[in-house]
C-alpha cells in the first residue's frame, strides 16, 4: 500500500482487525501470536470445523484454548459446526468472559437456546450469515445478538472468492443495525478496497486472512499499519 493511502491519525476511521487463526504457520504458532500482538491486531479469529456444517476441518478444542492460554487478547470463535448446542459447554470453558461466540443459524434446531447459553457464560453472542442466508430468515435473532458476522466467500476455506451479491446484504443490515444493536463484521476475501468501502459506511471489523496479512513475507505489523492508514 503506497503513501498515497496514508493520512493523518486525527482523520483515521476507527475499526476492528481481527487475524484468521487458521492461516497462521502452526509449526511456529506461540511466534505467530506474539507478532500479532506487537503489530497490533485486536482480536484473534478462532474458525472450528467440524468436517460436517461445512466440507472440511480446521482448528480444534486445544488450538484454541492454547490461544486463549497464550494471549490477553479478545477472542472471536467462530464454529462451523452442525448442532453447536450439544458441546457450546467445551467451547465455553475455555474462554473469558468478553470473547465472542459466533455460530450458524442453519446448524441449530433452536438457535436462540444456544445463544442464551452463550450469554449466560457472560460471552459476547453472535451469528454467522452465510452467502445464500437472507436477512428477513435471521431478523429476530438480531433481536439477540450483539455482533453479525457477514460471509463474504462459501464457510470451509481460506483463498475464496468474493460473492459480489452479499454486498447489497451488507448495505441491508447497516441500515437495521442501530435499530438492532448489532455491530458488522466482514469474514472472506477481505481486501483493502472492500475496508475503504465498508468501513465508511458502518463495519466494524474485518477478518483478515490470506488476502492481505498471511502469507506475504513482511512483517504483520507492517501490514497492520498501512491497513489501519488507509484513506476512508
Amino acid at each position: 500500500m503506497s503513501g498515497e493511502n496514508r493520512m493523518n491519525g486525527e482523520n483515521r476511521m476507527n475499526f476492528e482487525l481481527t487475524a484468521s487463526m487458521m492461516c497462521a504457520d502452526y509449526g511456529h504458532l506461540e511466534r505467530e501470536i506474539r507478532e500479532l500482538e506487537g503489530g497490533g491486531i485486536d482480536s484473534f479469529h478462532i474458525d472450528i470445523m467440524d468436517g460436517r456444517y461445512v466440507p472440511n476441518f480446521a482448528m480444534s478444542l486445544n488450538d484454541m484454548h492454547y490461544i486463549a492460554r497464550t494471549t490477553r487478547k479478545p477472542l472471536d470463535v467462530h464454529l462451523m459446526i452442525e448442532h453447536p448446542n450439544n458441546n457450546i459447554g467445551l467451547f465455553l470453558s475455555c474462554l473469558r468472559k468478553g470473547d465472542t461466540v459466533y455460530i450458524h443459524p442453519e446448524a441449530e434446531y433452536h438457535p436462540s437456546t444456544t445463544l442464551q447459553k452463550i450469554i449466560n457464560a457472560g460471552m459476547i453472542p453472535g451469528i454467522a450469515i452465510n452467502p445464500g442466508t437472507s436477512v428477513e430468515t435471521v431478523m429476530e435473532m438480531l433481536r439477540i445478538v450483539k455482533k453479525v458476522l457477514v460471509m463474504s466467500v462459501n464457510p470451509g476455506n481460506a483463498g475464496q472468492m468474493y460473492l459480489p451479491y452479499v454486498g447489497k446484504k451488507i448495505l441491508k443490515l447497516l441500515s437495521i443495525k442501530e435499530d438492532m444493536g448489532v455491530e458488522l463484521y466482514w469474514d472472506g476475501a477481505c481486501s483493502a478496497d472492500k475496508i475503504l468501502e465498508y468501513a465508511p459506511k458502518g463495519v466494524k471489523g474485518f477478518v483478515l486472512g490470506t488476502t492481505l496479512l498471511f502469507g506475504k513475507e513482511r512483517p504483520y505489523g507492517e501490514t497492520l499499519r498501512d491497513i489501519r492508514a488507509l484513506k476512508l
